[in-house]
């Protein structure tokens, strides 16, 4: 069987698929990004890649949202 493990949003590459599993950070992080659409539990696909330099930008259901390096650091995904 095989292990599932937790990857940085920030890590990941274009056309990556994934649930968001955690976000580190405090009230102030995840109300943000709850108020994106951004959530533990949330289906995310990835768009744009940190590795192509400037924000990451994801697509969560319809919409598509960018989010800054040092947030999406803070934001961890199961592929898949």
């Amino acid at each position: 069987m095989k292990e599932m493990i937790d990857v940085r949003l920030s890590d990941l590459s274009v056309g990556d698929t994934g649930r968001i599993t955690r976000i580190v950070g405090g009230r102030g992080i995840h109300k943000k990004l709850a108020m994106m659409g951004i959530m533990e539990g949330s289906m995310i696909r990835v768009i744009k890649p940190a590795s192509s330099g400037g924000p990451v930008v994801i697509e969560v259901g319809r919409n598509s949202i960018a989010i800054g390096r040092g947030m999406a650091q803070k934001i961890y995904v199961q592929l898949g």
